[in-house]
């Protein structure tokens, strides 16, 4: 079978990170090695690791660097990472322990998808949330849903390397909203295999997390990215219709909701973007 690397980028977690590693320790399968990517952490991140290292039977590999985000830490586990299949897990979420075999099985019987996702259970302080129909992941050419929102949860992402090739790696400039672009570059070239069960629990809810801290302008961010996908040139007309109906529709959402706070100027921005790409 196919090696697995997984890849565990953190920041200041060490309260959920112990419960990450060890969901990807008791997997009815064992992955080649476990990448832990501090980034710049402040708490016992470090001897946490250290001390799961010393009993783990999988080698746990730690690298640090100074903070940089999400997509950085991603980006140096993907470079770092040995086998032919990576799968990310984010610190504070973790996996049903037969997530790999079953991800792992379905993309070997269908060696021409590139990527897979899978099915997530929600959390918010510990108690389930019913995920409206919108949120839930698609199989096959998702580029139009992932146009709409993110759509494919991070820690449910397994890619065949050679991917990184073609996509390229995250885009360490964006703060938030990284794999909403990075989903977009892979769907509009790629078809998503989907494994249709609920096999990575996604925690939400708390104030630290990234889409928290920028639950207010990731539509901005949002817009940024659809229109650097525009001006690339790498999509066919019909993704490029469902793009700028996407981004206009963005723009005038978020140019209204600016000027309804008092935010007039940059209001007027957005929806001159808006008039721009009708």
């Amino acid at each position: 079978m196919t090696a697995i690397s997984v890849i565990i980028p953190t920041y200041n977690r060490e309260k959920f990170l112990e419960r990450a590693i060890r969901s990807v320790l008791r997997q009815t399968i064992a992955c080649s090695e476990i990448l832990v990517i501090d980034d710049g952490s402040t708490d016992q991140t470090a001897a946490l690791v250290s001390s799961l290292r010393e009993y783990s039977a999988i080698p746990i590999h730690f690298f640090y660097q100074e903070n940089m985000g999400p997509a950085a830490a991603r980006n140096l586990g993907i470079r770092r990472a040995q086998s032919e299949l990576v799968a990310f897990l984010d610190s504070d979420d973790h996996w049903r322990k037969n997530k790999l075999a079953q991800q792992q099985k379905a993309m070997e019987e269908s060696p021409g998808y590139l990527i897979s996702h899978t099915r997530e259970q929600w959390l918010r302080g510990g108690v389930h949330l019913n995920q409206k129909k919108k949120h839930l992941p698609r199989h096959g050419d998702i580029f139009d849903h992932c146009l709409q929102l993110c759509t494919v949860g991070m820690s449910t992402v397994m890619v065949r390397k050679e991917l990184f090739a073609t996509i390229g790696l995250f885009s360490p400039t964006l703060p938030c909203c990284e794999d909403y672009d990075f989903w977009l570059r892979t769907s509009c070239r790629y078809p998503f295999l989907l494994v249709d069960k609920p096999l990575t629990i996604k925690e939400g809810g708390r104030e630290d997390q990234v889409s928290y801290q920028y639950r207010i302008g990731m539509d901005k961010l949002r817009i940024h990215v659809i229109m650097r996908l525009l001006e690339s040139a790498i999509l066919s007309r019909e993704q490029h219709e469902f793009a700028l109906q996407e981004l206009q529709q963005k723009c005038l959402v978020y140019g209204r909701g600016c000027i309804k706070h008092g935010k007039g100027k940059e209001g007027a921005e957005y929806l001159d973007i808006y008039k721009k790409y009708q």
